[in-house]
């Protein structure tokens, strides 16, 4: 393999993994669709949920580009987003568990949407091109998300008795999945750690900063790092949620093969 396919490789990874992020964290905030406990945040999350699927969708036809230039034959991102099994998938654990409360759902948005916001500004600096200006036309979007999701996480985290404690446990049930999002790649090099952006050892010191803050306002417990972490779904192993999301997702482009976006 050569060195501009070794390099194609690595951002095509990288694409992947950002777009199957986007898509299915995207997915899981549009189950809240006319749920939300007002109208006003209904459509927010709504609007939330669209802006990942848009990232997704950026990230994946520049993905299907490379794919099909390597493969030599033609693959769109109706291929990459629906006709992938789920050990195909690279998406995080944290976006592909159940939605749970508004609470729950509020803080894995908090916790994922802070992540993101570091790894695109990361992205923007060092990384590829054409990666760089999705990161860079997301990164509003992401802003915005990480706003509103610390504004619900400190209104429910020091609100009344119950939403407090709805958050702690909800602190409990998701930390574990957080470790994933800062864990080193396996079989690659520190090169191309830091070319991938999300790698680099101090984000997780500075995404743990803006958690804090966040609990200290919401008058919530941080949790002991010394908590085992959840991993795999980077490495295509993921819990038994992701194969009936996909299920669902996916039912439309399987039966009738062809639909377009």
């Amino acid at each position: 393999m050569n060195m501009q396919t070794d390099t194609q490789v690595l951002s095509y990874n990288l694409a992947l993994h950002l777009g199957d992020n986007s898509i299915i964290m995207g997915h899981r905030l549009s189950e809240w669709t006319g749920h939300g406990p007002s109208l006003e945040q209904d459509i927010a999350l709504t609007n939330m949920a669209l802006d990942l699927i848009g990232q997704a969708r950026y990230f994946y036809q520049y993905a299907a580009t490379i794919a099909s230039d390597i493969e030599k034959k033609n693959i769109t991102e109706d291929d990459l987003a629906y006709l992938r099994d789920p050990r195909e998938f690279r998406n995080f654990l944290i976006t592909e568990i159940p939605n749970g409360d508004w609470g729950k759902t509020i803080l894995k948005l908090f916790l994922f949407s802070n992540w993101q916001l570091l790894a695109y500004e990361q992205l923007i600096k060092d990384g590829d091109p054409s990666l760089a200006a999705i990161a860079e036309k997301a990164l509003k979007e992401i802003a915005y998300h990480v706003k509103w999701s610390s504004e619900w996480v400190i209104r429910l985290g020091d609100g009344t008795e119950e939403s407090h404690e709805r958050m702690q446990k909800a602190i409990e049930e998701l930390w574990p999945y957080t470790g994933e999002m800062f864990e080193l790649p396996q079989n690659e090099n520190q090169t191309e750690l830091n070319r991938t952006c999300i790698t680099v050892s101090n984000h997780y010191e500075v995404w743990k900063i803006k958690i804090k803050d966040v609990f200290e306002k919401a008058t919530l417990t941080f949790p002991s790092e010394k908590i085992w972490m959840q991993s795999g779904g980077k490495s295509g192993m993921h819990t038994e949620h992701l194969g009936y999301l996909l299920a669902e997702m996916q039912f439309l482009q399987r039966a009738y093969p062809g639909c377009e976006w």
